[in-house]
C-alpha cells in the first residue's frame, strides 16, 4: 500500500521546492531542512493556511462597516422583522429606514462578536489536529475552514455570545422589547441569538473564502511553505 512518501506530492517535493523558491526576501525561506531535511509538516502548511485564511477576514470583518459592506457576511434581520400586518407598529418596523438602522446596529454587534472570537479561531488553529492534511491540500476550496468548524463546534457561538450581547444592548429596553415581541414575537434574546447564529456562519464563511482565494493565488502570501504545497496541491 502506498505511503505518503512514496506519493508525488509527498513532504520530500514540499521541501525542496519551497527551498528553491525564488522569494530570497522572505525569512520563511529559512526553513527546518533546507539545510538538512528532515521533512516537511504538513500539518503546518494547514495551520498556516488558515492563519493567514482568518487573520484576513477578521481584520477584514472587525474593520468599520465590515459585517455590513461584506457580500459574504452581512447579518440580516430575522425573517419574522416586519411581519406585523396592518399594524401601525409593524408597518414602522418593515419601513426601509427603520429596517435599513436596524441592520446597521445588529451588523455592528457582529463586529463585537468577532473581537471575542478571533483569539478563540486562533488558538484552535495552533492546536488543530488534522489527521488527514494531504487530503485537506488537495480538498480545494475550503476544506481547511471545513475541517476548522468541525473541530471547533458550539465554541464560536459560545464566544461571540457576550460581545454580541453588548452590541445590541441599544433594544434592550422595555419600550424597544415590548415593541419587538408585539409586532414580531421577537424578544431581545431571541434576536441575540439569531445574530450570533449568523455571525457564525457569516466568520467561516469569510475564513472559507479566504481560503480559497489563497489556493488561487498562493503567490500572494509571500510564505514559500505555502507556495509551495499548494502548487503542488493544485496539480
Amino acid at each position: 500500500m502506498p505511503t505518503l512518501t512514496d506519493h508525488p506530492f509527498n513532504r520530500r517535493t514540499i521541501l525542496s521546492a519551497a527551498c528553491s523558491w525564488p522569494l530570497l526576501a522572505s525569512p520563511l525561506l529559512l526553513l527546518p531542512g533546507c539545510a538538512q531535511s528532515p521533512g516537511l509538516d504538513l500539518v503546518e502548511v494547514i495551520r498556516r493556511l488558515l492563519t493567514i485564511s482568518s487573520q484576513r477576514a477578521f481584520a477584514s470583518l472587525m474593520a468599520p462597516g465590515g459585517f455590513y459592506d461584506s457580500q459574504v457576511a452581512r447579518i440580516t434581520l430575522p425573517d419574522r422583522f416586519g411581519t406585523g400586518g396592518s399594524s401601525f407598529l409593524g408597518a414602522v418596523l418593515d419601513s426601509a429606514i427603520v429596517r435599513e438602522r436596524l441592520t446597521r446596529q445588529v451588523n455592528r454587534a457582529a463586529e463585537r462578536g468577532a473581537e471575542r472570537a478571533a483569539p478563540i479561531v486562533a488558538d484552535t488553529i495552533r492546536t488543530l489536529a488534522v489527521a488527514d492534511a494531504l487530503g485537506i491540500l488537495r480538498g480545494g476550496g475550503s476544506a481547511a475552514t471545513d475541517l476548522l468548524r468541525r473541530q471547533m463546534g458550539p465554541a464560536l457561538i459560545s464566544a461571540m455570545l457576550p460581545g454580541i450581547d453588548e452590541g445590541l444592548r441599544l433594544f434592550d429596553s422595555e419600550i424597544v422589547t415590548t415593541a419587538l415581541r408585539a409586532a414580531t414575537g421577537i424578544n431581545f434574546a431571541g434576536l441575540r441569538d439569531d445574530v450570533t447564529r449568523k455571525a457564525s456562519d457569516a466568520i467561516y464563511a469569510q475564513i472559507g473564502a479566504e481560503e480559497a482565494e489563497i489556493r488561487a493565488n498562493p503567490r500572494a502570501t509571500n510564505d514559500p511553505m505555502l507556495i509551495a504545497a499548494l502548487t503542488l496541491a493544485g496539480r
